[in-house]
């Protein structure tokens, strides 16, 4: 599983030019979900996604989650984040988790970082979407299971 993690100071995503979400300050997530990933690695994903230390405290640290600062997630379903493009130009997204098995599992990790006591908004699951953001920083920060061989 992997979450591209782009600090935000606003974010939207939207659906035939409907708002499905919108959050302010907070942290925009792109979730990448693979075909092997399980439950486990989502709660693992989303603990660490809300505990990183990447706003400022007084001393203009990165010191601080985004619980600390009251920010909100933007969490968008993004199977691209599984692109292969060692062969050829065109990618491949054999490594992708197929829909009935990528929503599960993306729908945990939204349900994860709610119980972590963070306002979340989400895009659609398998829409077309168009995200808007302004990133802060800017930090963009990549993180995955796919290395782990156990989660705590």
């Amino acid at each position: 599983m992997r979450a591209l993690v782009q600090r935000v100071s606003e974010a939207a995503v939207s659906v035939n030019n409907v708002i499905a979400g919108r959050i302010e300050h907070g942290l925009l997530v792109l979730l990448g979900i693979k075909h092997d990933d399980s439950e486990q690695q989502a709660g693992y994903l989303a603990r660490k996604v809300i505990g990183l230390r990447i706003f400022e405290d007084e001393n203009g640290k990165m010191n601080r989650d985004v619980r600390e600062v009251k920010g909100e997630i933007l969490i968008v379903s993004q199977f691209t984040l599984y692109a292969d493009t060692s062969k050829g130009n065109r990618p491949s997204y054999s490594n992708a988790a197929k829909a009935e098995r990528a929503e599960p599992l993306y729908e945990s990790f939204v349900k994860h970082c709610r119980e972590c006591g963070v306002g979340v908004s989400t895009g659609v699951f398998g829409a077309e979407m168009q995200v808007a953001l302004v990133n802060e920083g800017p930090v963009t920060i990549l993180c995955e299971t796919d290395h782990l061989t156990q989660f705590t």
